[in-house]
């Protein structure tokens, strides 16, 4: 069992304990409060010394609970600060402006008061005396490129005019702040000082390890956000590329990545850097001839080996070739790829789960050439195979996990040159046509949608929108016309899949509750009565099926449905996916 120190204690008593040497690590993020928040933090802890801007009213065994800061004790024999940089960081400048105000005081509560800051901001000899040459607090911020500043200001006590980070601003704010004090409790200053240290209470959470204290914080943390592992990724990046003299290439580098990751992932779980490091992680999980279905964690997965993949010269750029690549498959850009690829692409963003953007990210960093370009035709042909089997998987084995066995086996085929064939999983055609058939075809299932998205883009004759085109899924016998006069005789045909079309949702809005007939306008487009166009879908076939048919009856449902079912499958063979 994980041992903790836990006991809460005065501002005073934590800063001024000979062990406190406070380090704030270097994978944490950059200090970022702002005067919003030291605003707030100034008014409550007044508020709670000075009720009512009266100091006798004071109860001096009264406490204020500035929060927790979760700590562990690293090689170095410093406390590495995992949760409450932000309030530690805060407070420091906090301190610092008072001690710098208490210079000239020579009465004896303000020199008391001010030799009490100084052993809270410096190490102390055996008398208590505080060496003014030492900082009870580092920060090694990969990020932070103006740590430095918090340094000297605590050092030295002054902003210089070219300073303008987060640090200087605050420090000088509570400079402002503690002079309009001065002016209007001369004779009480050193009462509001002398209680922030005596009263306000911090709980400092002192864990075993890093991975203790990471799990408390994440326990604790309900507010803000918590480190993500490629925030610890990063702690090792820096060391490695720090032990080569090559930190400001690697904080440019990591900048970056980190910029384009926001930019273009999404993910439900973790951060878009998170997503990044998954993505290569399944890379070398094939390489590595990993094939079991049960994944590590990520930062589990990393961790091995000291963090030795991290540690490969090679892994870096391969997360920039990585997230490059992935940047232009969002993008759409036809500069990289042809129309033909696109299209496959399109529809993959449309797969009934994600794991596909991991096979395609090893296909990609194993096949890819020297300018980092991947053979059209070949790709083309994968792109088909996982189109044809991860749709057709959905419906005999279901769920993401089911998947897994297959894809992680052809994985380790891709990055040993064989080709995707998918041999031991083979759809039965039977088999496959009783479970497409027998399928309920509802729109809160992603497949429905997968398949909707297939059936209308695989055509070349279909054009092709941007990724960020909003779809809905359309009834063309609309629900509305079948409450209404009960046309048709199986009314499970309302939810069949020949029933259904991705139509764009200003339009589906409109279109929703008309009659066929009524829907043909809003399908072609049309003027309206104050003379505004309103644009018409661009899916082929409704289009052409608007031309071609006044209305929309269940016999057209039952033909749809065969037709779309049987190229499917007719798909799955050309893929070989048959057997």
């Amino acid at each position: 069992m994980s041992k903790l120190n836990v006991d809460q204690k005065t501002i005073m008593l934590l800063f001024s304990d000979k062990k406190s040497d406070f380090l704030i690590p270097d994978y944490q993020r950059p200090y970022a409060w702002e005067e919003g928040q030291c605003q707030t933090l100034w008014d409550d802890i007044f508020t709670f010394a000075f009720p009512d801007n009266n100091y006798e009213k004071f109860d001096k065994n009264e406490e204020y609970f500035l929060g927790s800061i979760v700590t562990f004790e690293n090689e170095n024999n410093k406390k590495e600060v995992i949760d409450g940089q932000q309030r530690l960081t805060t407070l420091m400048l906090l301190l610092r402006a008072f001690y710098a105000k208490f210079g000239n005081m020579q009465d004896e509560n303000s020199k008391s008061t001010r030799e009490r800051i100084a052993q809270c901001l410096w190490k102390t000899n055996e008398f208590g005396q505080a060496d003014l040459n030492v900082l009870k607090i580092d920060s090694e911020v990969a990020t932070d490129n103006d740590k430095d500043e918090f340094l000297e200001i605590l050092r030295t006590g002054v902003v210089t005019k070219d300073q303008k980070s987060n640090y200087a601003k605050n420090y000088i704010f509570f400079q402002q702040k503690i002079d309009e004090f001065l002016s209007e409790f001369p004779s009480y200053f050193a009462y509001l000082p002398a209680r922030i240290l005596g009263n306000c209470i911090l709980l400092p959470i002192e864990a075993e390890s890093q991975d203790t204290a990471l799990r408390i914080f994440s326990t604790l943390n309900d507010r803000g956000l918590p480190l993500s592992d490629a925030d610890i990724f990063k702690a090792q990046f820096y060391k490695h590329y720090g032990a080569k003299n090559q930190k400001d290439i690697f904080i440019e580098k990591w900048k970056e990545l980190e910029e384009i990751s926001s930019r273009i992932f999404k993910p439900i779980n973790g951060t878009p850097m998170d997503e990044l490091f998954t993505r290569y992680m399944y890379y070398v999980r094939a390489k590595q001839g990993i094939k079991s279905s049960t994944t590590e964690a990520l930062r589990k997965f990393y961790e091995k080996g000291k963090y030795s993949i991290l540690k490969q010269d090679e892994t870096l750029p391969n997360l920039k070739t990585l997230v490059d690549f992935w940047n232009d498959v969002y993008s759409q850009n036809s500069e990289r790829f042809s129309p033909k690829v696109l299209r496959k692409l399109f529809i993959l963003n449309y797969a009934p789960n994600g794991m596909w953007t991991y096979f395609l990210s090893v296909y990609f960093l194993h096949n890819r050439d020297e300018k980092d370009l991947l053979d059209e035709t070949n790709l083309i042909k994968f792109l088909d195979k996982i189109i044809g089997f991860v749709w057709g998987f959905s419906f005999t084995n279901p769920g993401v996990n089911a998947l897994r066995t297959p894809v992680y086996a052809e994985m380790i085929h891709v990055v040993s040159d064989k080709a995707v064939n998918f041999e031991d999983h083979k759809f039965d055609e039977n088999t496959f046509k009783t479970a497409i058939n027998n399928f309920e075809f509802k729109n809160g299932r992603p497949i429905t949608r997968s398949m909707l998205t297939w059936w209308a883009f695989n055509s070349e004759l279909q054009s092709l929108p941007n990724l960020n085109t909003a779809f809905d899924i359309e009834h063309i016998f609309a629900r509305k016309r079948q409450e209404n006069d009960k046309s048709l005789s199986n009314s499970k045909n309302l939810e069949a899949l020949g029933n259904k079309v991705l139509l764009e949702d200003k339009i589906n809005i409109r279109a929703s509750d008309y009659r066929f007939s009524d829907k043909i306008k809003y399908y072609q487009g049309f003027t309206n009565d104050k003379g505004q166009h309103k644009a018409g879908t661009i899916i082929s076939e409704l289009i052409d099926l608007s031309n071609s048919k006044s209305d929309f009856i269940e016999q057209d449902i039952i033909n749809r449905t065969d037709i779309i079912i049987t190229s499917f499958i007719e798909y799955l063979r050309e893929n070989e996916l048959i057997k």
